[in-house]
């Protein structure tokens, strides 16, 4: 009798394992390229945003959209949040906050095109990361990765004159803070549910907006059916979607896989810039973009031993 009641708990072990198991890592892979494709259009859309609007205003406005937009739809689920879930949230928020609290005013002084292959390189910041918090060296791989990114990006940025432009050190620093987003999201959906987790992840963002509008800024709304139009495409598509589909995908992958995946997203925003906003790169920007990108897929390709 105990031998079939040890069975029985097996297999019912098992059956709530494989219950969990939602995506297989490939289909959790082709999510990440489909996010990192919605976010390098999202460059072209902030562009357009910031014709007639404040930084913080469009954040406020992209996030608290996506929030409430998300939360109705998926109200019965709402309600299973819990103080654990909303701490984390808070503190994803901020961080996803300083990402385009960076980045969106940094577009205002650079191109999308560097705007997008710069905040890239959180690909090659994500390993390094890693390995100073395991406290040890990178690897050969993703050092060589690092190094070919950041002549990468002294190509793409530095003038004739040795000045880099302040946007793409704004776009470097919102790099830092996505670095840091998603180191601890890995650590976040091992211990809450990912999909709540993404949805107050964009509250609290729209949150910390609407104080920092209030604080610097004369809150404002779009004035033009394009710019409704942006802000509607980077609530619903870049955002809402965006943001609640990674934390549920990268539940099923390693931080670094990500990365990787995310390395997508300039070659998109380069693509989107140049069919609408026909921007073009320079030779020299051209070859700083090819490295940023070879380092990013060596670093971020680099497995852990």
């Amino acid at each position: 009798m105990s031998g079939e009641r040890k069975n029985t708990i097996t297999k019912s072990a098992t059956a709530n394992t494989t219950t969990k198991k939602v995506l297989s890592q490939g289909q959790a892979d082709i999510l990440i390229a489909i996010v990192a494709m919605t976010w390098g259009c999202s460059y072209l859309l902030m562009k357009i945003g910031l014709t007639g609007m404040p930084p913080f205003s469009i954040i406020a406005l992209r996030f608290c959209i996506a929030f409430i937009t998300v939360a109705l739809v998926f109200l019965p689920k709402m309600k299973l949040m819990n103080l654990r879930t909303l701490g984390y949230g808070s503190i994803l928020g901020l961080l996803l906050f300083g990402v385009f609290a960076f980045l969106v005013p940094g577009m205002k002084y650079t191109t999308a095109s560097n705007a997008g292959f710069l905040v890239g390189i959180v690909s090659v910041f994500v390993p390094v990361v890693h390995s100073f918090l395991k406290h040890k060296l990178p690897s050969k791989r993703t050092t060589l990765g690092v190094l070919l990114a950041l002549l990468g990006i002294c190509l793409l940025t530095f003038l004739s004159t040795f000045t880099i432009n302040l946007g793409d050190i704004l776009c470097i620093l919102s790099a830092f803070s996505y670095t840091i987003q998603i180191i601890l999201m890995d650590h976040f959906t091992k211990e809450t549910d990912s999909f709540l987790l993404g949805i107050w992840q964009l509250g609290f963002t729209g949150l910390y907006g609407v104080i920092f509008t209030f604080l610097f800024e004369t809150p404002s709304l779009p004035g033009s059916g394009a710019q409704w139009g942006a802000i509607l495409g980077l609530a619903i598509i870049c955002s809402a979607f965006g943001f609640i589909v990674q934390p549920v995908a990268q539940e099923y992958t390693s931080p670094e896989h990500t990365s990787m995946l995310f390395a997508l997203e300039p070659v998109f925003s380069m693509i989107f810039a140049y069919i609408f906003l026909h921007e073009k790169l320079s030779l020299q920007g051209a070859i700083g973009a090819f490295l940023i990108m070879v380092g990013v897929v060596i670093a971020a390709s680099t497995h852990e031993e």
